[in-house]
């Protein structure tokens, strides 16, 4: 069985700013990296063995596209770094998950597969470099 080795919460809010403010700002959570671009924005926050990923409308929408084709997932979305994304995914579906999308090389690198768990939940599941 593959091994979780990284629990990542990628939250999407409808505004960034006042996200930011609260998460980094009122919470304490350490800011670790601004992967914003022109087509969205994203910052890392250091929270503990875990992070969160703050996501506007844009750059869920980018990540939905590279991952499933389209936009799919909610406001909350986790992702797993594990040791082999696509076998994970099928030990997944294999268990009840429904497959979103085959698994992507996404611009970033690694490789990404998306499942539903069956309760609704999106599940990026990634293999880093």
């Amino acid at each position: 069985m593959t091994a979780v080795t990284e629990l990542r919460v990628a939250l999407t809010v409808p505004d960034f700013d006042e996200a930011l403010a609260f998460y980094r700002d009122a919470l304490g959570l350490t800011q670790i990296a601004d992967w914003s671009t022109a087509g969205g924005r994203v910052i890392l926050l250091e929270a503990g063995r875990a992070t969160l990923e703050l996501f506007d409308e844009a750059q869920a929408e980018t990540v939905d596209r590279i991952e499933a084709g389209r936009r799919v997932s909610g406001t909350v979305r986790f992702a797993l770094e594990v040791e082999d994304s696509e076998s994970t995914a099928e030990r997944l579906v294999s268990a009840g998950a429904e497959r979103v999308a085959a698994p992507v090389t996404p611009p970033w690198g690694g490789r990404n597969a998306r499942v539903s768990a069956p309760d609704g939940m999106q599940l990026t599941l990634f293999t880093s470099d």
